[in-house]
């Protein structure tokens, strides 16, 4: 068995304002830093991280000297017109409102869809549980973003919630289990053992 950590990076400045942080490569806030300085996850072998600042920093915080994997289909969504702005600040937006009103299943205007973020996701995922069996990891630690999660755990977990439901804060996220010959004879199922929701 492969144990595997999905770890949301932790916060940064855009987060803290409830902004729409996608491409936007904001480090860490002063906040987030320290919260991930008390923050204790087990020792792992390897580490795979999403390109992005948040998340190359936050892997640095929680596995210092730790040589890092770079995923780039592990980045986060590309979120169009709506990135960098929160809620307030793209009220009265047509575009915002048929969004919400699609319970986020419209695509991003300007942006990825859902469904192109998730098979982006999914590649990256994929790279990442290749390069694990590879190398005879048995256990590891993904560092990326909560899209990121969520559309892994909806895809693969054992338990069956929608994307929402696997949404976790910034520094938490789950440890999970696969079965590396299942997974190679196409058996791909994440068994959910343990969440550190709170971040």
């Amino acid at each position: 068995m492969i144990k595997i950590w999905l770890i949301r990076h932790g916060k940064t400045e855009g987060n803290k304002l409830g902004r729409y942080i996608g491409v936007t490569d904001e480090p860490l806030c002063q906040e987030g830093i320290k919260f991930l300085e008390n923050m204790e996850y087990p020792a792992v072998q390897s580490i795979y991280v999403s390109p992005m600042k948040r998340c190359i920093q936050t892997a640095g915080i929680l596995f210092p000297d730790k040589r890092l994997h770079i995923i780039d289909e592990f980045s986060e969504c590309d979120f169009g017109e709506f990135e960098n702005k929160n809620y307030k600040e793209l009220e009265g937006n047509e575009h915002y409102q048929a969004f919400v009103d699609s319970n986020g299943t419209l695509p991003f205007p300007g942006g990825e869809s859902r469904e192109e973020c998730k098979r982006r996701h999914i590649i990256g995922f994929h790279k990442a549980v290749k390069g694990c069996i590879l190398e005879g990891i048995s256990c590891a630690a993904f560092v990326i973003h909560g899209g990121t999660i969520m559309n892994i755990m909806e895809e693969y977990a054992d338990i069956s919630r929608s994307f929402y439901e696997w949404h976790v804060k910034n520094g938490g996220g789950y440890e999970v289990e696969l079965d590396e010959k299942q997974w190679q004879n196409g058996r791909r199922e994440l068994l959910v053992k343990t969440s550190v929701m709170e971040g």
